[in-house]
């Protein structure tokens, strides 16, 4: 009994001498809450204040700048200028696993070791369809995986992804995309999963599952609506509730709710006059209170400082730092910290000394305000800041990095295995969109056994995506990459003859360059005056030497001695020309300028209207000198100019095409690859092929040969000039690494298309935005000029197999409010070749109080049958289906009648059947 006592009584002492020693947040072995707020407690209040700050990192590591800590870091990545509210990111890819973890794992160390509470931050990287880093796979961009309809898919794809970011040791990812894509003129259409709400759901919640079940924190984004009137990015939203409930928010609470997602990152753009990084009803009634949402809400990058410089809704960066955490932000993400002066003032009022050794960055910016005591309504909420720092650490003991920090594992990666899933991806990602005749697959037409009738064919590869192998917006270098040259010569050898044609874009006139430009000191560049009145009157306020003309000032000026839309500008350089001959020189910008050549006024347009292309033609000498002076004023603000000249880029279209048509005239097949420019700020206003690559396949089509089209690109394009002249149109989007070994498979008949359209591809651009389910008119939706019918609707796919839907039998008519339905139907593979199809469920009420779309997604399957087989589907209706929203932003479920539609596509609804509400 004696042992007994004093076995207990040691390990009493040993447990009260345990938790003495060791501060309660630092004990794994109490709840999280207590942990959570043991350490809040502890901190000070710039130490709080570090917590709510996510910045890109470039690589040189500063510990004095984290002598408080930090809330996370993303390495590899810099912002592209050093202005403090710059939004776009430069992403470097030469670290390979090992430096990755080497340079997480001393910053971590200084954080855990040096600084005074050790808490250890949190490392991000994008992952949007695979890392961006080095010897990270790309898969198909998001709008491709979306195309393949496959929620199977799309988790292993996912789980390769986040193997590969947990092998790197990062901790969360700025991931996925489900805004959904209501004009496909946005730029960043690419980077979603389509026109749908459902179905990016479906894709949304399979790729942040298996983010989340390791361990790593996904970030969907951007909340909310990131597209506004003319497919413009981040233009104001004017929308209702139930419209943000029916159409903007289901993917985000399915993430949430479904996912698991333990963050969520805000969009730049406002909606109903409130901007969504600081917006009470988005970020606190709606997500947290409404969903239950416990995780953290982060800014996009740059967007609180864009909050005063974009939406003029708060006097200066820190108040708009102020307003944003009150408001429901937790973290801000800053691209940068970087010397500022334009915000000295802050550092005033006795404090000045203290802080003059700090950057004066964004975030130093708002400390500086937040921090002060003698300002008069300076100090942001103590409730909202521990609100925010509380949801901060609470991820943070969630994820163990109290115990463990560092990222001293590696986890084994299968290389191959994720390449043949990165073409398996591919090939289910890529829609047949056309094939006249059955003229694809093509493989018997080239090799045997029918050697006699095409003895040597030939395959005439035309187009510069043929080679460049791209793999979209938010990418990383990819590891194996094969382009469509050499997946096509992998599979057909020699009989592959290659053509670059022309380019993507209309090359007629470039920039001219500064190897042709010298000022004064007879260096490069042109002389550059500004002014801070619009008449170029008086001393020039700053002065500096450009490397080029070519600027584009959107919500920032050249300089902080003149304001954005209030200045004037003169440059002055001498222009050797390379050439001789009659070429076009002039101007491109929003007006109000004037060109000089020797001194002679040659382009007078001094006027503020619009955008405006003025050239003239003009006789150069090569190497001889031309005086050059260029004046423009700005009375608005978003000024742009560039000097521009055709010396450099005259006929050179022309002679792409006929080098074209030159190797199509010696080869049996012509494949021409296609493609458009995108991306983030990069809408679109026209849906047509860039450049002269529709006269290309026009002038190729002429030769009265076979010919294919291969689109290469995010978003819809419009083919009505050329689609009747060509046999065979395959839009490919960005489809990943392995895109070219796909495409071989694809037109050989190694494999088949089983692609659908995740978004509506229109006519011309004058009928968007056009998507499947928009609500009844009150007339009709034909033009005078035109229909309102797409080139292609949404679901639409071919495929090599034809499938054949019949005997359609609902076990239940009538359903009681808490019932589901189960529809059962016939599926057979009518034809020859093995194949799958996407049966897609689709729901319409023929009557309602309140108006609702004509038809809307509810269940999707990929069904794969062998040639002739035959397959029961089954696919069940629940309430959740046929619930909508009323004018009260309830969600209701109505008696009466509902219509199920089963088919192909949104237009090829093959099976129809009624069931009742009670």
């Amino acid at each position: 009994m004696k042992k007994v006592l004093i076995c207990f009584s040691f390990t009493l002492c040993y447990f009260i001498g345990f938790t003495q020693t060791i501060l309660p947040y630092k004990n794994p072995q109490l709840p999280i809450e207590q942990r959570v707020q043991d350490l809040l407690k502890r901190m000070n209040r710039e130490e709080k204040f570090r917590q709510l700050f996510m910045i890109a990192h470039d690589g040189k590591f500063d510990s004095t700048k984290f002598q408080t800590g930090i809330f996370g870091l993303q390495l590899s990545a810099d912002a592209l200028t050093a202005d403090a509210s710059n939004q776009m990111m430069n992403y470097s890819s030469t670290a390979d696993v090992q430096k990755t973890l080497l340079q997480l794992n001393a910053i971590q160390k200084y954080l855990v070791e040096k600084t005074r509470l050790g808490i250890p931050a949190i490392f991000f990287a994008e992952a949007l369809h695979g890392l961006i880093a080095k010897n990270a796979t790309s898969f198909p961009q998001s709008i491709a995986l979306a195309a393949s309809f496959d929620t199977s898919l799309m988790h292993k794809v996912a789980n390769a992804i986040a193997l590969e970011t947990q092998q790197r040791g990062y901790r969360q990812v700025l991931s996925p995309v489900i805004n959904v894509a209501t004009d496909v003129r946005w730029g960043r259409v690419e980077e979603t999963y389509g026109e749908d709400p459902f179905l990016n759901s479906e894709m949304g919640v399979a790729y942040v599952q298996e983010f989340e079940r390791k361990g790593i924190i996904t970030t969907p984004k951007h909340f909310v609506a990131n597209v506004g009137d003319g497919g413009r990015d981040s233009y104001p939203i004017h929308v209702d509730e139930r419209t943000l409930n029916e159409i903007y928010f289901p993917p985000f609470k399915a993430c949430v709710q479904r996912g698991g997602s333990r963050s969520i990152m805000s969009s730049y753009n406002s909606l109903n006059g409130e901007v969504c990084s600081m917006n009470n009803f988005l970020l606190n009634k709606k997500l947290k209170q409404e969903w239950g949402f416990r995780g953290f809400v982060i800014s996009d990058a740059g967007a609180v400082g864009g909050a005063n410089v974009l939406h003029n809704t708060s006097l200066d960066y820190p108040a708009s730092g102020k307003q944003a955490i009150e408001n429901g932000l937790d973290v801000i993400f800053q691209t940068s910290i970087q010397h500022d002066k334009l915000f000295n003032k802050y550092f005033l009022n006795g404090e000045q000394e203290h802080f003059q050794n700090y950057h004066s960055s964004l975030l130093e910016r708002i400390k500086v305000r937040w921090l002060k005591k003698n300002s008069e309504n300076a100090l942001v909420n103590q409730a909202s800041i521990d609100s925010a720092v509380a949801r901060v650490l609470r991820a943070k003991f969630e994820l163990g990095l109290f115990e463990n920090p560092y990222a001293d594992y590696f986890t084994e990666v299968d290389v191959k295995k994720h390449q043949a899933l990165a073409k398996q991806a591919a090939i289910e990602s890529m829609v047949l969109l056309k094939n006249k005749n059955q003229f694809l697959p093509m493989l018997p037409f080239l090799i045997m056994p029918y050697p006699e009738i095409n003895p040597g064919a030939t395959l005439a590869l035309i187009g510069k995506d043929a080679t460049e192998c791209r793999l979209g917006g938010y990418s990383g270098t990819g590891v194996e990459k094969a382009s469509v040259l050499q997946g096509l010569t992998n599979k057909f050898g020699t009989q592959v003859k290659y053509s670059e044609g022309v380019n993507r874009t209309d090359k007629e006139f470039t920039v001219i360059p500064k190897k042709y430009l010298f000022n004064a000191k007879n260096e490069n560049g042109i002389e550059a005056k500004y002014f801070d009145n619009l008449t170029m009157s008086q001393s020039s306020v700053f002065e500096r030497n450009e490397d080029e003309l070519n600027f584009h000032y959107t919500f920032y000026s050249p300089n902080e001695k003149v304001q954005a839309d209030y200045f004037s500008a003169e440059f002055s350089t001498q222009l050797i020309s390379p050439q001789t001959g009659k070429f076009k020189i002039g101007l491109e910008g929003n007006d109000g300028f004037k060109l000089f050549i020797n001194g002679k006024l040659v382009i007078d347009n001094w006027q503020k209207i619009s955008f405006h292309q003025q050239t003239i033609d003009f006789n150069f000498e090569k190497d001889k000198s031309y005086d050059l002076k260029i004046q423009f004023y700005e009375p608005q603000g978003n000024a742009q100019l560039k000097l521009i000249w055709n010396v450099e880029s005259a006929n050179d279209d022309e002679q792409k095409i006929q080098e074209a048509i030159a190797v199509a005239k010696q080869s049996n097949i012509i494949i021409v690859c296609a493609g458009i420019e995108e991306g983030e700020f990069q809408d679109r206003k026209f849906l047509s092929l860039p450049g002269k690559q529709e006269e290309m396949i026009l002038r190729l089509a002429a030769l009265h040969k076979p010919i294919i089209v291969l689109l290469f690109g995010g978003s819809a394009i419009t083919m009505n000039r050329w689609i009747d002249s060509v046999d065979a149109v395959i839009d490919c989007w960005y489809g990943g690494e392995q895109q070219g070994n796909a495409i071989a498979d694809l037109l050989s008949g190694d494999a088949n298309f089983s692609g659908k359209l995740p978004i509506t591809f229109p006519m011309n651009e004058g009928q968007c935005p056009l998507v499947y389910h928009h609500q009844p008119t009150g007339r009709g939706d034909d033009y005078i000029d035109g229909t309102g019918l797409p080139l292609f609707p949404f679901g639409f796919g071919l495929s090599y197999s034809t499938f054949e839907f019949s005997n359609l039998k609902i076990d239940k008519t009538i359903l009681h409010k808490n019932e589901y339905a189960t529809a059962q139907f016939e599926l057979q593979n009518t034809s020859k070749i093995d194949g799958a199809e996407v049966v897609q469920l689709y729901i319409n009420q023929p009557l309602s109080k309140l108006t609702q779309p004509i038809l809307a997604l509810k269940q999707f399957q990929k069904v794969f049958l062998k040639a002739g087989e035959k397959k029961t589907v089954t696919m069940k209706i629940t309430p959740e289906m046929l619930r909508h929203f009323d004018n009260n932003n309830q969600e209701i479920l109505e008696e009466g009648n509902y219509k199920v539609m089963i088919g192909n596509s949104s237009r090829e609804l093959k099976l129809k059947e009624l069931i009742k509400v009670e």
